[in-house]
């Protein structure tokens, strides 16, 4: 792809942070740096896998309330959802499709864990919305920048900026990763299947890795050589300084990725097999990332991948079903390879989308952009079994809806979201939260607790 091909802002992040990323992998170590890694024994080692489901999920057809009053509201305005996956203890189920996370919801009798939680109703805000005569008082309050527009409520989830203020720069992840990445030569964050602004810091940057490995070129005769020429060749076509200066630490990028593709292939522990979708292979990678922490010398470790396909504005049903159902499938083939690897307490994952979906359908079979939504978080150190935060009213036009279709205002926000699993990082000092979610203190730096923290 050159710079000419860019059809969108979001194809530029996404094109920046990963060639951003080739330059970060090799200055961030490079050969001599790599082996000092390896010989690092990592010790206290934590990471956050968030899965972005890009397109807005409808989350109103993922958490669904099953007593009897509360469905019937939603039955009125959705129609019959057969089938529910019911969570025990609690009066909600999951979409049909999303079976093979029930039993991650119950405590685990060999563990003693209940490792999935359900955080309601979250979405980028600047300030908590206050209620007039039971109403959301909009007005009151400044509201974040383009609500219901795909690719800034997708930076603005990743950027932890809903007001879109000067001077914050890269993601919150990123952001975190300069405060807990000093210390190790490998880089924190990894994007696979390609670069996301969430990773990008101040002080350090992503590196990234494909679904089917780690080489960043195979079947060359001199692969440092005819990279280096191709990379020339694309900024003659560019003119692009930015691809120009990849050229100089291409090879020490290079001997990284070939080096933790050994250490791959030469990983003990065989993993449970993984669904064959794109969600599955790039958890299959993460989890492979992980089998190899310790040769690599981390304590810390940020990993970002998507699934596509969740802009539902017509013949949503089949839809939600395939893609609910290859979520749900890779995320318990996730769980069982961290429990194998013996770090179920270790590794805590999380879902992020643009927003979720109006409440009230279209004319299509389908749903428009709406605002706040809910988020599976899934690990050991998840205090589960329980549903999070504050589920709204499904009421149009009622005391959640922003307006008089079902957009419900959020009643937790993403900085909030993204400091519990910040805290839990090791990031607790209020001068680092701050750093990390500039506007964490506008909601008093609390956070909703599915961590314990």
């Amino acid at each position: 792809m050159t710079f000419r091909q860019l059809k969108s802002r979001r194809d530029f992040l996404r094109f920046g942070a990963r060639t951003i990323s080739t330059i970060g992998a090799a200055a961030a170590f490079g050969q001599a740096g790599l082996l000092s890694a390896a010989a690092t024994p990592a010790d206290d080692y934590k990471a956050l896998v968030c899965v972005f489901l890009f397109g807005g999920n409808d989350s109103n057809n993922m958490l669904i309330p099953s007593d009897n009053t509360t469905y019937n509201s939603y039955k009125a305005i959705r129609g019959n959802q057969a089938s529910l996956i019911p969570l025990a203890g609690t009066n909600f189920g999951l979409h049909p499709s999303m079976g093979a996370l029930q039993t991650l919801f119950q405590k685990d009798a060999t563990t003693g864990t209940t490792r999935l939680g359900v955080l309601a109703n979250v979405g980028t805000l600047v300030k908590p919305v206050p209620k007039l005569n039971n109403l959301p008082n909009l007005n009151a309050v400044p509201l974040p920048s383009n609500l219901f527009s795909h690719s800034d409520q997708q930076t603005e989830w990743q950027n932890a900026n809903a007001a879109a203020a000067s001077g914050i720069v890269g993601g919150w992840c990123g952001r975190l990763a300069d405060k807990v990445g000093s210390a190790q030569s490998f880089p924190v964050s990894v994007g696979v299947s390609g670069g996301a602004l969430q990773l990008v810091g101040i002080q350090t940057q992503p590196t990234t890795a494909g679904t089917t490995g780690f080489s960043l070129l195979t079947g060359l005769t001199d692969p440092r050589t005819a990279a280096l020429q191709t990379m020339q060749q694309i900024s003659l076509q560019s003119g692009v300084t930015l691809v120009q200066a990849v050229g100089t630490s291409l090879g020490s990028a290079i001997d990284v990725a070939t080096t933790i593709d050994n250490a791959v292939k030469s990983a003990g522990t065989a993993l449970n097999a993984f669904p064959n979708t794109d969600v599955g292979t790039q958890l299959q990678q993460v989890a492979q990332i992980i089998q190899i922490r310790k040769a690599l010398g981390v304590t810390r470790q940020i990993f970002f991948i998507n699934q596509g396909g969740f802009d539902t504005h017509s013949d949503q049903l089949p839809q939600q079903t395939q893609l609910l159902g290859n979520l749900a499938a890779a995320l318990a083939a996730f769980d069982m390879a961290v429990g194998t690897l013996g770090e179920l307490s270790n590794v805590t994952t999380f879902t992020e989308s643009d927003f979720s979906r109006t409440f009230q359908p279209n004319g299509n079979a389908g749903t428009d952009h709406a605002w706040g939504s809910h988020h599976l978080v899934l690990g050991g150190a998840v205090q589960g079994g329980q549903i999070y935060g504050t589920f709204p009213t499904l009421a149009l036009s009622g005391p959640d809806d922003s307006g008089n279709r079902g957009n419900w205002v959020p009643t937790t926000s993403t900085d909030q979201y993204g400091a519990e699993l910040a805290k839990w990082f090791g990031v607790t000092a209020q001068a680092d939260l701050d750093y990390v979610f500039p506007n964490l203190s506008s909601f008093g730096y609390r956070t909703p607790g599915f961590l314990g923290v």
